[in-house]
């Protein structure tokens, strides 16, 4: 494709060249002849006049081209010491069949079904035999609770849910049926029945309108693909929304199978015949994109592991994970990487696997803070690749896209946008910013394949959440900046920016400069209230396994780093080493969270989170009472 410059050229100057081009990574069955509509902007159309069906190019391609004996998918479960894998023919025969039992309960083209399951292949499955037959699934992550489940319900309004008896973590099982049952119940909308995977670790009752799934599958035959519209849509995935319920994140199907297949090779440098793994859940963008869609897309192997990688059964889970399916390529967000450094800080465990087959890692989700860059770097002697997208994207913004022309790498930075995305950083009334200002990072409008459509039920939400701002431009809502070589630094939030004495203040960059410590595992910094300054930064400290510092030590020493780094102005001198930090389930610190504690505002815990008891320690540390502090 030549030079990363003139492909990322190429992608703006002439998007529908690029993207047409693009195209032919996909089997349609009735080709496009139109690329582009942007007729009803901020709505935007790709491929409208163009048929396909996703999960025959997920599949079913591959079995007819020769390649059904290759490996479609290896099931790791070291909570259940279950290893199983899968051969392109026999996921499509069984996905086919799944599909046969959704259509036989009467699901057809354009219905939906909530899938709310655990990280098992019949979860995979069941996203695949939805889109076999046009129908739209959204996955809702395993655990969640019931008035999380039905606001999904009453939103999604499923003809069928596909759930599980249980979730399994690693101190304990989570029965979903209980939670499935009273969701339904507080639902307005009634889904006409829930077919329920028994799990032996805790098998449900079955009762009304629930049915078995093995029982209902064995009993189906195998269906064919329909084929849908590229608009059409293939999921919904909600996210959490700032100021009102979840948003459901629209993604059709012509314009995400291109997308996604051609970031494997472009970004990822991932090829048939390789072994990808991205350590995330179904249940969020990651999964769906990185677990499910893009590798079978691309026709690789892909990894479904249930666990957390860090601690199940070791600390060295990652490298046997590795060195047992040879995996060339992993995925990962930059909290599994502090978790291992946190326990395993020399990489004892990693001395014990070869890893040689490992080619990159790529690291997103949070900000990847320099010293973990460096550790992982040094650990692994790879590239290891931060980039940066959004649930709303589906795939990366930003990124070093190994495919097509490998950048020098600057920790910190994601490195530069992606071909199709033309991204900006503007000031409040949307004019560009020099290199070096901060100011809010935002994709200049339309935004290319595979991104987000529209909200479910929610056009009006769509325009004003992502598009009023800054009209032409969608708004990302994290803030940053460039520097002169064209890298964009990405710092955080934009509600992540304090304002000490009238200077604004990146709290991203105070992390950054924490993170350093050869003692910090993983760090937050929050902004508190000051009556003098109006706002100062506090940094929540959690410490690496084994290590025993004077706290006034730390303070010092961060406190000093921070004067240097930043300056005086920054304030900061209030340094707190805390147990652990609140995080959701997929890795993500609360940092809102902790920032209304810190205010003295309402809150709601977020039914992600991993570890209620972890708010507990940090609200005796910085609330307002704890603080001192005039709200």
């Amino acid at each position: 494709m030549g030079t990363f410059d003139d492909t990322y050229r190429r992608s703006i100057d002439d998007p529908i060249g690029f993207w047409g081009d693009a195209a032919r990574l996909i089997d349609w069955t009735r080709p496009p002849n139109q690329v582009l509509d942007t007729s009803e902007l901020p709505f935007v159309h790709w491929f409208p006049d163009g048929e396909l069906n996703t999960c025959y190019n997920a599949l079913d391609r591959h079995v007819e081209s020769g390649r059904g004996g290759v490996a479609a998918l290896i099931y790791d479960s070291p909570l259940t010491q279950t290893v199983r894998r899968y051969t392109y023919a026999e996921f499509r025969d069984q996905t086919a069949q799944v599909a046969g039992a959704l259509r036989a309960l009467g699901v057809n083209k354009g219905d939906s079904v909530i899938i709310y399951m655990p990280m098992v292949p019949e979860t995979v499955m069941a996203m695949l035999a939805c889109a076999r037959i046009g129908a739209v699934h959204s996955v809702v992550f395993g655990g969640f609770a019931a008035p999380e489940l039905a606001a999904r319900i009453d939103d999604a309004k499923p003809k069928v849910v596909l759930s599980a008896s249980c979730g399994i973590e690693p101190t304990r099982v989570i029965p979903y049926k209980p939670i499935l049952d009273e969701a339904v119940r507080l639902a307005v909308h009634k889904p006409e029945c829930s077919v329920i995977l028994q799990r032996p670790q805790d098998r449900a009752v079955l009762q009304g309108t629930d049915l078995d799934w093995e029982a209902t599958v064995s009993a189906a035959s195998g269906v064919d693909c329909v084929s849908v519209k590229a608009t059409d849509p293939l999921y919904i995935l909600y996210t959490s929304g700032t100021t009102a319920g979840p948003k459901g994140v629209v993604r059709d199907n012509g314009g995400h199978a291109v997308a996604l297949a051609w970031s494997m090779a472009n970004v990822y440098d991932v090829h048939p015949g390789d072994v990808y793994w991205a350590a995330s859940d179904v249940g969020w963008v990651v999964g769906h994109s990185y677990i499910v869609y893009a590798p079978l897309l691309a026709g690789v192997t892909t990894v479904l592991y249930e666990g957390k990688p860090v601690g199940t059964p070791d600390a060295g889970a990652f490298w046997r994970v590795i060195e047992e399916h040879q995996v060339n390529t992993l995925f990962c967000a930059p909290t599994a990487f502090r978790a291992i450094k946190k326990e395993d800080p020399e990489g004892k465990y990693k001395r014990l696997r070869d890893t040689s087959c490992l080619r990159a890692l790529f690291l997103a989700g949070e900000r990847l803070d320099s010293p973990t860059y460096e550790w992982a770097r040094d650990l692994l002697s790879v590239p290891v690749i931060d980039h940066w997208w959004q649930t709303e994207t589906g795939w990366p913004i930003v990124a070093n896209c190994l495919g097509i022309e490998p950048k020098p790498v600057k920790p910190g930075s994601p490195t530069q946008p992606v071909p199709g995305f033309e991204v900006l950083v503007v000031d409040g009334s949307g004019n560009s910013v020099t290199p070096g200002i901060e100011g809010e990072i935002v994709v200049r409008h339309p935004l290319p394949p595979g991104t987000l459509t529209t909200l479910h039920n929610a056009g009006e939400r769509f325009v004003e959440e992502y598009f009023a701002r800054h009209p032409g431009f969608y708004l990302t809502g994290d803030g940053g900046h460039f520097d002169e070589d064209g890298y964009l630094w990405v710092m955080g939030r934009i509600d992540d920016v304090i304002n000490v004495a009238g200077h604004r203040l990146s709290t991203g960059a105070i992390e950054e400069v924490v993170a350093r410590h050869p003692a910090v595992a993983e760090c937050a910094v929050i902004g508190i209230v000051d009556s003098l300054k109006g706002q100062v930064p506090i940094g929540l400290v959690v410490l690496k396994a084994g290590v025993e510092i004077d706290p006034e030590v730390l303070r010092s020493d961060l406190t000093q780093a921070v004067r240097e780094s930043i300056g005086a102005v920054a304030s900061f001198r209030n340094v707190q080493v805390v147990p652990r930090l609140p995080k959701t389930r997929s890795g993500k610190i609360l940092r809102a969270t902790m920032r209304a504690i810190a205010d003295g505002r309402d809150y709601t815990v977020p039914s992600t989170i991993e570890d209620p008891t972890a708010l507990d320690d940090i609200t005796r540390i910085i609330s307002p009472e704890a603080l001192n502090t005039v709200v």
